[in-house]
């Protein structure tokens, strides 16, 4: 079954109002404003594709002239950016970070995603949807790399709650190598509610939960959406979370460990259910 090109690149067009492309554009607007830094070469790549009005300004490593970095001059004039040489101890001292990799873009702090953006977007899908949840997430690397591997699966959204979770942050960002700038990240205010709603839309809300009675490779999950719900680092799900979801699976754990990191279990997940997808049509 092939992905919707509706699917997730254009959730940010999905509500229409010039004051939900206000909100997700960022707050105020101040070119001067905010000391937000986007670094590395993905991140940087990602955000002059996919983000380049949101960019204040561009400055690499005056050292730095390899063909990587002529690729980023080159999107960047497409879009009408100049790039500042600088001291290397310069990009150090801006991102608070030394591990740059002799790039790094000032953006202004973009919104997320909101419940009436994530409900816009599956009114337009032309497949069932693939939603990742992150029960309170907290750790950057996490998710970055939920999203990398959620993007990768072809999933339409994560979901997330806004209080006690890690939001987009510029190590999420670098971490997510594009991906954070590619599939929409959805803030909601009160989880269990917006996962009411969404099994309201018939959509199926798969928890993964150590305890549960059957693994994951025992449940159906090719013939309707899902929404799979992960929980927190060391926490796992939260009650309330648990006791909204239709079912709980596990994954098989062989070994000696008891758990997989978040995002491992996560890619697990997502890409099982995209091979019965596959299977089924």
């Amino acid at each position: 079954m092939s992905q919707a090109p509706s699917s997730k690149r254009d959730l940010a067009g999905s509500s229409g109002t010039a004051e939900a492309g206000a909100r997700r554009r960022g707050r105020g607007g101040d070119a001067a404003g905010g000391d937000n830094w986007l670094f590395g070469i993905h991140a940087v790549e990602a955000a002059l594709r996919h983000d380049p009005e949101n960019i204040i300004r561009l400055i690499c490593a005056e050292s730095r002239r390899d063909q990587r970095l002529q690729g980023i001059e080159q999107l960047a004039a497409d879009v009408g950016l100049k790039i500042t040489r600088v001291d290397p101890r310069e990009l150090d001292r801006l991102t608070r970070n030394d591990r740059h990799q002799g790039v790094a873009a000032q953006y202004r702090p973009v919104a997320s995603y909101d419940e009436n953006d994530l409900y816009a977007m599956l009114d337009k899908l032309e497949e069932p949807p693939l939603l990742l949840v992150l029960d309170g997430v907290t750790d950057p690397h996490n998710l970055g790399a939920c999203l990398r591997v959620a993007d990768g699966a072809g999933a339409h959204a994560i979901i997330a709650p806004r209080d006690r979770a890690v939001g987009l942050t510029p190590t999420v960002r670098k971490v997510a190598s594009g991906a954070a700038e590619s599939i929409p990240f959805v803030q909601v205010t009160n989880l269990s509610r917006t996962l009411d709603t969404l099994k309201q839309r018939d959509v199926w809300v798969i928890g993964l939960a150590g305890e549960a009675d059957h693994t994951l490779y025992a449940s159906r999950l090719a013939t309707h959406g899902l929404a799979v719900v992960m929980g927190a680092e060391g926490a796992g799900l939260r009650r309330l979370t648990r006791e909204a979801c239709d079912e709980l699976v596990s994954l098989p754990m062989l070994g000696a460990v008891e758990s997989l990191n978040v995002s491992v279990a996560a890619g697990v997940t997502l890409y099982e259910i995209r091979r019965q997808r596959s299977a089924a049509a």
